[in-house]
């Protein structure tokens, strides 16, 4: 039996931050979360359309987003989604932190990406979301 790979939504509204995010994490973050689905969003409707679709196990917002940024749709997503998947959120400053914090996002990225922190904070927040299945 083959595991589904993990599906990870990005969103940006600019095509070269969505490419940027997926190239600096990769396809495989780490050995042990094995490959994973990227499903790119560059705009509201599509972010929705796929965190209530219930089959994201991560999403990666930009902060910088326009015209609505990653850090507050991250607060909505928290604030409306029942067992809500965790959100990543990248900033451009390191002094934004505080405002992915007050999103209730799960983690920070600040750009630039460096793909060894990128890599090892996805799969960092997806082994924090897998729960080991007990069997008895």
């Amino acid at each position: 039996m083959t595991e589904q790979p993990m599906r990870i939504l990005v969103f940006s509204h600019r095509p070269e931050v969505r490419e940027s995010i997926i190239n600096a994490i990769g396809r495989r973050p780490a050995t042990d979360i094995g490959k994973v689905d990227y499903v790119e969003a560059a705009g509201i409707a599509d972010v929705l359309t796929e965190m209530d679709a219930g089959e994201i196990d991560l999403a990666i917002l930009d902060g910088e987003a326009q015209p609505t940024g990653g850090i507050g749709l991250t607060r909505q997503l928290k604030n409306e989604i029942t067992d809500c998947p965790p959100i990543v959120v990248t900033a451009r400053r390191k002094d934004d932190r505080w405002l992915a914090t007050w999103s209730r996002a799960d983690a920070v990225l600040v750009h630039p990406l460096d793909p060894l922190t990128a890599a090892e904070t996805v799969a960092d927040v997806l082994r924090a979301r897998s729960v080991p299945v007990v069997h008895g």
